[in-house]
């Protein structure tokens, strides 16, 4: 569990921290366009407000006005070209603590059980169900998603892993008696 948890955890902030750096990289080869060549920029700025139906007149003074401050004219830059907030990025420790977290509890209800004093695997795999089906529907609940649908999903999903490991830790077991 600890082992998975850290695992997600590095992942997540390995996968998040690379997005992160490439859309500040991204963002100052925006910058040093504004800085060397301002007009071009202001031109291709006005074209985006075109093709949004601003008329070309009124293009040209949005994306005019926008450019008289260069710390405005960067930041509208990188929101209308490359889609990015760049007061808005993502946090790669934000993201591997909610992936630490999520995989820690996850893994835990299935453990849960025997920590309890309970023998049988019975019992973990009905909790284990529970919580596949629960999460599935809450979450099909939060995107207005049928909750049978998306708890049965989940269950479904949940044991497919479940059944795949299972058959991984028996080969492998089997390999090394």
């Amino acid at each position: 569990m600890a082992a998975g948890a850290f695992s997600m955890a590095t992942g997540e902030y390995t996968s998040v921290a690379s997005q992160r750096e490439l859309t500040l990289a991204e963002i100052a080869v925006e910058r040093k366009e504004i800085a060397r060549n301002p007009e071009a920029e202001e031109r291709e700025l006005a074209l985006v407000y075109e093709s949004r139906g601003l008329t070309p007149e009124l293009a040209r003074q949005v994306a005019g006005q926008l450019h008289r401050d260069g710390e405005v004219a960067w930041r509208v830059h990188a929101r209308e070209e490359l889609g990015v907030d760049p007061d808005d990025l993502p946090s790669p420790w934000v993201a591997a603590g909610s992936s630490f977290l999520a995989f820690a509890v996850g893994a835990l209800i299935p453990v849960l059980p025997f920590l309890l004093g309970f023998s049988s695997v019975v019992v973990a795999i009905v909790l284990t169900g529970l919580a596949l089906f629960g999460t599935g529907a809450l979450v099909a609940r939060l995107t207005t998603r049928s909750p049978l649908f998306g708890g049965a999903r989940q269950l479904a999903l949940g044991a497919a892993a479940a059944a795949v490991t299972y058959g991984i830790g028996t080969l492998v077991g089997a390999a090394i008696s």
